[in-house]
């Protein structure tokens, strides 16, 4: 395996060298005080990696340091490579946007709208109309996470057996499960951050004939190089596996959750999760952030079109407005303000009213464990940050790190 280096002196990528220090600097001090466990940072310009820090531990009880190919869990970032799996299905003419998905899981022809009532006897309605794949892929389905603890149908998600470390059943069981379920709002007119994707990762399934995991093999890990990308930590690979931790009460010291050597992820899972199930390095990660920078393509092999990733880039919130005046005030892996969504991404739509040094047309997303990438088309730059801490809402880490890169531009 090719390690990472830096490839390009800052100063020739258009950073100031000391300032584009000050952003390891500032994350090794999570480290140093325990909140973190360790840390792992790369910043490219033009196709060029500038900058990479690593620091402290991926298995802080067996004192193991984070190195390059260290592994992590990915959760939620396994969402943009499920987004760009449908399209390139959406690309061969095989789906269309507004296809209803009862077109593949009949079950989500019958689902019903939660109106009132409570998790044992919900009162519910017929939809304005059925859930499309566009709904999904734009996180406006109706559907909900169990973790969100907010209402009703997030109780009878979790009464029906949905929990952090494990659902109920394969894939295909689960979103037959969901549909079952009624949803927040009428598809199409509000954003919710849900079960979408996973439902998106069966309909690949359901449409290309084969698993998730042989989908993803085949059209996108094969073709950009991703030799360590998949559902479960292979056992010859298992010593470079990270643990996960959580913050302590009070002190938000970072505390074993998941030890890597007896981890559930060591294990083929029982249900293919397009929404969170994949573990991946700093390396595949950047392998598939650099195609996104360059089009679609990397190295003479193409994921998606160009035309496509713009689309699935742009924000497709109804009337075009931010997550503030069309989300629902709870757990998602972005910020709200200024922030629009577009086919499995964040979009930056207005940098002074998020209140973070970013840039308008950059588009991102994140995993619960405090990981974090983004892709700045103007600037031509990509950021990764990885470390394992759960949940990622624990330290404000991510518009941290925008401060700390753009400063440094020259």
């Amino acid at each position: 395996m090719e390690p990472i280096d830096v490839e390009l002196d800052p100063s020739e990528g258009g950073f100031d060298p000391e300032r584009l220090e000050r952003l390891g600097t500032h994350l090794r001090r999570y480290v140093d005080d325990g909140r973190l466990p360790g840390t792992n940072v790369l910043v490219s310009r033009g196709g060029k990696v500038v900058y990479h820090d690593v620091y402290g531990y991926r298995d802080v009880e067996r004192s193991l340091p984070v190195e390059g190919d260290t592994i992590y869990r990915f959760y939620s970032m396994t969402k943009p490579i499920t987004s760009i799996a449908l399209m390139q299905l959406y690309e061969n003419g095989l789906l269309q946007l507004k296809d209803p998905i009862s077109k593949w899981i009949p079950a989500f022809a019958d689902t019903r709208v939660f109106v009132g009532g409570d998790a044992v006897e919900p009162e519910t309605r017929e939809p304005a109309r059925e859930i499309s794949i566009h709904d999904l892929l734009t996180h406006t389905s109706g559907l909900t996470y169990h973790f969100h603890m907010a209402n009703a149908v997030d109780e009878m998600y979790r009464r029906a057996g949905f929990e952090w470390t494990k659902s109920p059943g394969d894939l295909e069981y689960q979103c037959d499960l969901v549909a079952s379920l009624p949803l927040l709002f009428d598809p199409g007119t509000e954003w919710n951050y849900s079960y979408s994707t996973d439902v998106v990762g069966r309909i690949i399934e359901l449409v290309s004939g084969v698993g998730l995991d042989k989908y993803f093999q085949r059209h996108i890990f094969e073709p950009l190089g991703m030799v360590d990308s998949g559902f479960s930590v292979p056992e010859s690979e298992s010593s470079r596996f990270a643990s996960c931790y959580y913050p302590a009460a009070k002190t938000l010291k970072a505390t074993l959750l998941d030890d890597a050597q007896r981890s559930r992820y060591l294990r083929e899972p029982p249900a293919l999760s397009g929404g969170g199930g994949l573990v991946s390095t700093l390396r595949d990660y950047h392998r598939f952030t650099q195609a996104l920078r360059n089009g679609g393509e990397l190295d003479g092999c193409r994921i998606i079109g160009r035309k496509t990733l713009e689309f699935m880039t742009t924000n497709h919130l109804p009337g075009g407005v931010d997550l503030t005046e069309c989300g629902r005030p709870l757990f998602s892996e972005t910020a709200y303000d200024g922030v629009g969504f577009g086919l499995g991404f964040s979009v930056v739509i207005d940098p002074a009213k998020a209140k973070v040094l970013s840039q308008k047309g950059e588009y991102a997303w994140g995993g619960a464990a405090s990981t974090a990438f983004w892709v700045d088309p103007v600037e031509d730059l990509t950021v990764i940050f990885l470390t394992q801490l759960l949940p990622s809402s624990t330290h404000p880490i991510r518009p941290e790190m925008k401060s700390l890169v753009y400063q440094a531009l020259v």
